[in-house]
């Protein structure tokens, strides 16, 4: 279950995308929120965020709430993350071309080809990562409700227009005043201003990431991107 609800966080935080405006939407278009993110994501080449993230998930008859620091890094054609979750202690990491989940309580790793584990739907946060991949032709978008959230920041919903089994829906937070100075100036200053990303999947399970915190184009060094196996610690391929 632990380990499931760690896949998930990767479609929760990802979008370079162009999409179709919703019509009858007020305010920004849902085209004109998708275009500062995507211009946003262009001008990103790394990034570290704390996050805040809550699972909720009924097909398995369960709740779960973390916290922790992500980072990203762009590098070519590889997807390059490492996540650290303060409670429950545990470690997601990938340097391209392994992905790494260590659970110290379990003293084991488990190891995974990333080619493998992002295939089929998990592909979506691939693109993401590695700010490759235009998904324009995947999701449809519209606002969600009146288009806004409590504090005035925008938000969309995306289906994906084709059946995905990890993906039904992607909810985002957007803020407002990068889409508003995008809007008026033509220039996006905030390269992630993504404030949440929630995703549903098809068995009506749940997970939203909430972002604060955010540090972008520092210069992430690709040595944290790798893992060292401790000493006693078991190493489980999942192949």
């Amino acid at each position: 279950m632990q380990l499931l609800s760690r896949l998930l966080v990767f479609p929760a935080i990802l979008l370079v995308v162009a999409v179709s405006p919703a019509p009858g939407a007020s305010g920004p278009l849902p085209k004109d929120v998708i275009t500062t993110l995507e211009k946003g994501y262009g001008q990103l080449s790394d990034l570290q965020a704390d996050f805040s993230q809550y699972a909720d998930m009924p097909s398995f008859h369960r709740e779960d709430q973390s916290t922790g620091e992500l980072s990203i890094k762009k590098s070519g054609g590889s997807a390059m993350f490492r996540f650290n979750y303060r409670k429950p202690k545990q470690q997601v990491i990938s340097n391209g071309k392994t992905v790494w989940i260590y659970v110290p309580a379990n003293k084991q790793v488990i190891t995974s080809d990333a080619a493998s584990l992002f295939e089929g739907g998990n592909a979506i946060a691939l693109s993401y990562l590695t700010g490759m991949g235009h998904l324009s032709t995947d999701f449809s978008a519209s606002t969600t409700g009146n288009g806004r959230d409590k504090k005035g920041n925008y938000l969309i919903d995306l289906i994906p227009r084709k059946n995905n089994p990890s993906i039904s829906k992607l909810q985002l937070t957007v803020s407002a005043a990068a889409v508003d100075e995008f809007l008026a100036s033509g220039k996006v200053n905030e390269p992630f201003p993504v404030i949440s990303s929630t995703v549903y999947d098809q068995m009506g399970n749940r997970i939203r990431i909430d972002f604060s915190k955010v540090r972008v184009n520092r210069g992430i060094g690709t040595d944290r991107f790798n893992f060292q196996v401790p000493p006693g610690v078991e190493v489980i391929k999942n192949r």
